[in-house]
């Protein structure tokens, strides 16, 4: 059987898992890369996540890293050899639409697009570089973040600048779409009519987006240009008016990193809290300004909501996803409460159990929630590929 190397890289972790077929013999993360607090855990397919010992140096760089991760993989796995590696991109631009085979060719594509994801892609590149080095001889591929989002009506796609921008590539992309191309593969098999009719999916996490689906596929999605755009998250500030950026940059005399480290790392979660990113340590917390936070971070989702079912045409259902929507009974709870002018109606008992269905019977859409799986779907194109004979 093929095994499957999946690595999903970014600015201080990395997170990979082995697989064969669909199994997850493997999966980890290494976080806090280039830290002192710098950690590896890892897993044995459904087992509990262990902390790796590290070598005196730890996780210095990615590079650091994929080798601390090859030896603890090569401990668990002696025996399995790793015959494609697919990496998780956040930006495939207006080249690519679909998983790609890596080449140099390919890789100069990408780094022309780390304008578009400063602080993204390069930390994707990075990722792959270093397991070029660990796995010569497997085959390389890339999965990337925007590719589902890329057939959006134009209406969806475009910002009311002149033509000329558009044309360059100034226009919404989307993404989270492995996470989105999951739930909609789930959907297909466990209710294929809510499948073809019309779905908003919350990806609720650190990163967060919503997206609307029609028939399986993107229709639109809260984010846009960048990742900052729509909801608000962990530490990014989600949606806000290109005048506030103005007026950082030409009042406050900010620079334009002084204003990507506040809208990427200090906002959101983090920045109007005060305290946290975590929305366990929020829900916990007894400060004012840990409940403004998450009062606003529903808010938004309640308004997206309103304007995907729009651009829809109505609603079947909501899903809910990510480390957010998949655990956090309070957030679902106040998203969906007197949301029965739409359609929701929320079952208490069902939610607070994590059910997969957490709507009422009564309910005219219904509201479920499906952990997601990106890395599955990574290793899904990367099988498909290797079947292919390792075509792009």
């Amino acid at each position: 059987m093929s095994h499957v190397l999946t690595v999903n890289a970014g600015s201080s972790t990395i997170k990979f898992a082995v697989f064969e077929d669909d199994t997850c013999l493997v999966s980890g993360n290494a976080e806090r890369i280039g830290s002192a607090h710098a950690c590896l855990t890892i897993a044995a397919g459904e087992g509990a996540a262990e902390r790796a010992a590290l070598p005196p140096e730890g996780l210095h760089d990615h590079a650091g890293a994929m080798a601390a991760i090859l030896s603890e993989l090569g401990a668990r796995l002696g025996h399995v050899r790793i015959d494609a590696v697919g990496h998780r991109i956040v930006h495939g631009g207006l080249f690519y639409d679909r998983p790609t085979g890596i080449t140099p060719e390919v890789i100069a594509r990408l780094e022309s697009l780390s304008p578009f994801a400063p602080l993204h892609q390069p930390h994707n590149l990075a990722g792959v570089r270093a397991a070029m080095a660990a796995f010569p001889d497997a085959m390389q591929m890339a999965c990337f973040d925007t590719a589902f989002h890329r057939n959006h009506p134009f209406v969806n796609d475009t910002f009311a600048l002149p033509r000329a921008y558009y044309d360059k590539g100034v226009r919404r992309y989307g993404f989270h779409g492995l996470s989105y191309e999951y739930i909609s593969g789930e959907l297909a098999r466990v209710a294929p009519l809510l499948h073809a009719g019309r779905v908003v999916v919350a990806h609720l996490g650190n990163g967060a987006s919503m997206c609307g689906l029609l028939n399986g596929r993107s229709i639109a999605s809260t984010m846009g240009f960048s990742a900052l755009d729509g909801l608000p998250m962990g530490t990014r500030s989600g949606q806000i008016d290109p005048g506030v950026l103005l007026y950082l940059l030409q009042q406050e005399g900010m620079s334009g990193d002084e204003i990507a480290d506040l809208l990427y790392r200090r906002s959101g979660l983090l920045g109007m809290s005060g305290l946290t990113n975590d929305m366990r340590e929020l829900e916990a917390s007894d400060r004012q300004s840990a409940r403004d936070a998450i009062e606003y971070f529903v808010f938004r989702i309640r308004r997206e909501l309103g304007g995907l079912a729009a651009a829809l045409g109505g609603l079947d259902a909501l899903v809910f996803c990510g480390g957010i929507g998949e655990n956090s009974r309070l957030v679902r709870r106040r998203v969906c409460v007197n949301l029965d002018w739409i359609g929701i109606e929320l079952d208490e008992g069902r939610n607070a159990e994590n059910a997969f269905e957490i709507s009422t019977r009564h309910s005219r859409v219904r509201v479920l929630v499906i952990p997601t799986q990106e890395d599955l779907v990574i290793a899904r194109a990367a099988n498909a590929m290797l079947s292919r004979g390792g075509a792009s």
